[in-house]
């Protein structure tokens, strides 16, 4: 989703798992097994939210006890993950000016981030770039590449030139590498972070068939792998099949990104798979009934893959429903949650993290 606020991120695994929810339970990297994430020998059942925002509000330390408070609170409601901008490109206060020159007030910024999290015990998930020009994006990486005396088209000349490519490449190093200024324990070595994405929803329309998409996830799979094995990796997909699956593509909503959820995944670096949902802007002339149903055979579809194909465990990072009236599009994006003024959805939110708490205890001698 381009524009997303507060919006849930579950894992649909195939059998009951284990969490702890004491931060200092949470020390350890997580890992995988087939579709089980595994923290500290002990199935793990990952849920909790998105926030892009953390890094840039971090940024200002008279801003600080946003973060702290969004910590807090996400942890008093048995959330345990957070998946947030490891980037701003370009623009207004970014994190990198230009290829490689890094605003270090917004890395500090971000340094706040890993720390806070750590000491709530929540997981961080964190993006490299976007697909879109939110934050500056591939289009702010073509941009820079043509100023230096590129000839390119398109945006998504992002995937396969090479001066864009090494751009990436640097920023992906300047991140893992980097030491944080309040810890002293490079981004690499934290177990803070849970994984890292690649992309947050990378499309590429100049190639529906999946292919150059393929070829740039396994490129930056492999490098990105060279300098963290630590962490685990994910693509930053929505879930799109592609053809490879020509069968499933009668599950997509009515058009193609450029992506196959099969194959991508099945790269040997990518550790899980993860998928996003907005039945409300994908079937926007569909009834509410309609969206649910293409809903359930979306989840259904994705999950029978990670059992029989895959073999990995499957995040559902992303899904909403706006609660905007028409015409109000200027205001809130109509994802966000605020548990203040939310008390019923906060309440439900609690009630099913206990629920998953409980099933973890029962599952609490299952160890890998």
């Amino acid at each position: 989703m381009k524009n997303w606020g507060l919006i849930f991120l579950l894992s649909f695994l195939i059998h009951t798992q284990k969490s702890h929810f004491q931060a200092t339970a949470e020390d350890g990297f997580i890992t995988v097994e087939r579709e089980h994430f595994i923290l500290n020998g002990s199935l793990y059942y990952a849920h909790g939210f998105n926030a892009y925002w953390l890094m840039y509000v971090a940024s200002d330390p008279s801003q600080r006890y946003k973060i702290s408070s969004v910590f807090q609170q996400a942890a008093n409601h048995g959330l345990e993950i957070a998946r947030t901008w490891a980037f701003r490109d370009g623009g207004f206060s970014p994190l990198q000016y230009s290829p490689g020159s890094y605003n270090e007030h917004m890395f500090q910024g971000l340094d706040f981030v890993v720390s806070e999290a750590g000491k709530y015990g929540i997981k961080l998930i964190l993006s490299l770039v976007n697909n879109y020009e939110d934050s500056g994006g591939k289009k702010q990486y073509v941009s820079w590449a043509r100023n230096q005396g590129q000839n390119l088209s398109s945006d998504d000349d992002f995937f396969t030139n090479s001066a864009v490519k090494g751009y990436y490449k640097n920023h992906i190093k300047a991140v893992l590498t980097r030491e944080n200024s309040i810890t002293g324990i490079a981004y690499k070595d934290d177990p803070t972070i849970m994984a890292w994405e690649l992309m947050n929803e990378p499309r590429c329309s100049r190639d529906p068939s999946g292919s150059t998409v393929q070829a740039w996830i396994a490129e930056m799979a492999s490098y990105l792998k060279s300098i963290d094995r630590n962490h685990l990796l994910e693509a930053g997909l929505e879930g799109f099949y592609g053809q490879s699956h020509a069968h499933q593509q009668q599950n997509n909503p009515q058009f193609q990104v450029g992506t196959d959820f099969i194959t991508n995944n099945q790269i040997p670096d990518i550790d899980f798979a993860t998928v996003h949902s907005y039945p409300d802007q994908w079937l926007t002339s569909q009834s509410d009934e309609a969206q649910l149903s293409f809903l359930n055979d979306w989840l259904n579809s994705h999950i029978q893959d990670v059992q029989t194909v895959l073999q990995k465990p499957l995040l559902f990072a992303e899904f909403g429903k706006s609660y905007k009236d028409a015409g109000m599009d200027d205001f809130r994006d109509g994802y966000e949650i605020v548990f203040s003024e939310s008390p019923s959805t906060a309440s439900l939110i609690a009630e099913q993290s206990q629920k998953l708490n409980k099933i973890r205890e029962k599952y609490a001698r299952v160890r890998f």
